[in-house]
């Protein structure tokens, strides 16, 4: 766990295609995996427009219980309509080619988490310096994955331990983490795993979110 209720340990990013094609609408597949032991929620759906996002993110947040951080992927629009309206999020995480994170930050204003994806150390040591106070880093990709296809070059397991160490923020690492990896990068300077198909294509995600937290912990 890091400040502002921002509990990093087992990240899950939603893909609801995944979750769809694997039997389950997206509140279910999240209230399940949030009991298997997830501890960050990132709802992501890039192909759906704002309206659909926005019911989305209304949908997780009435499952999401206390102590869990529920979070908004790229779209700072989505996160500040869907906190008007009640919802328990707690930010958004933004990538390097959107709005910049100077901007993000005075839009969703001080109390508001704010995640960075970086992939370079330059990138790391750019995202500690800024004075967008960003709260964690997202580092990726692990391994390449069908789920991100413009990822950067796959950093290995032993890549991303060295990429972590360099991190002065918290981290997290992404790029389609299996479980074995996870284990494999326990006790290593990250603050957390961010896994998608893992959990979201897993048949039963309570199951799969339990095997993460099992090796994390």
């Amino acid at each position: 766990m890091t400040g502002l209720g921002l509990h990093l340990g087992l990240y899950l990013v939603t893909d609801s295609g995944l979750a769809e094609r694997a039997g389950h609408t997206l509140p279910d597949l999240v209230a399940a995996a949030v009991a298997g032991g997830v501890t960050t929620v990132q709802v992501r759906e890039k192909e759906r427009p704002a309206g659909d996002f926005l019911r989305t993110v209304m949908e997780v947040g009435e499952v999401v219980p206390e102590g869990v951080t529920l979070l908004v992927n790229d779209r700072v629009d989505v996160y500040l309509a869907a906190r008007e309206q009640g919802a328990p999020v707690a930010g958004v995480h933004v990538g390097q080619e959107d709005l910049p994170a100077v901007l993000v930050r005075q839009l969703i204003g001080p109390q508001a988490v704010l995640g960075l994806s970086a992939a370079h150390p330059e990138q790391l040591a750019a995202a500690a310096a800024s004075p967008a106070r960003v709260d964690y880093v997202g580092i990726g990709v692990l391994r390449a994955t069908d789920t991100k296809p413009d990822a950067p070059a796959p950093l290995g397991i032993e890549g991303m331990r060295e990429r972590a160490a360099r991190s002065a923020l918290p981290a997290v690492a992404i790029g389609g983490i299996k479980v074995q990896d996870a284990a494999a990068l326990a006790g290593s300077a990250l603050s957390g795993v961010a896994v998608v198909s893992g959990i979201c294509a897993a048949a039963d995600p309570r199951a799969a979110a339990a095997a993460y937290a099992e090796v994390w912990k």
